[in-house]
């Protein structure tokens, strides 16, 4: 339930050159269950949401190019990314995990916009195939659409 609203689950599906290396970072590092899969995908629950990964034929050693960054707080965010808004506990310990794990991060984990109403816990790092990962919370989590 987020701001008195129970959402329904979103589904992506995203490009990866690499279906094992793919189902051990989701699965090991960010503790998605599998769904269903085939020879050339798989679905993930990712925090609740259904993410599919398509094999694909990588292009320059990437699944896909990125379109760029922009600037967003004092720190470069990649464009395209996709993500999730956790709660602010589960959060940290992802954070936690992926530090120990040794993840390298795109942005590393830190509090954005302190003391705003936009102020949020966030990090950014890539999946094997390269895809770039937003994950975020927020300590009031009715402030997700505040202005």
């Amino acid at each position: 339930m987020l701001c008195g609203m129970s959402l329904p689950p979103f589904h992506l599906a995203f490009p990866v050159t690499d279906l094992a290396a793919t189902r051990t970072f989701f699965c090991e590092l960010l503790e998605c269950r599998v769904g269903r899969e085939s020879e050339d995908w798989i679905d993930f629950d990712f925090f609740g949401h259904q993410l599919t990964a398509h094999r694909v034929k990588p292009q320059n050693g990437a699944a896909i190019a990125p379109a760029g960054e922009n600037p967003v707080d004092g720190k470069q965010v990649p464009i395209p990314h996709f993500g999730a808004v956790l709660p602010w506990e589960k959060w940290h310990a992802v954070a936690d995990r992926l530090t120990r794990a040794g993840v390298v991060f795109v942005i590393a984990p830190h509090l954005r916009f302190p003391g705003q109403v936009g102020e949020q816990a966030t990090m950014f790092f890539r999946d094997p195939s390269g895809n770039p990962i937003e994950l975020k919370a927020f300590k009031d989590p009715a402030r997700l659409f505040a202005r």
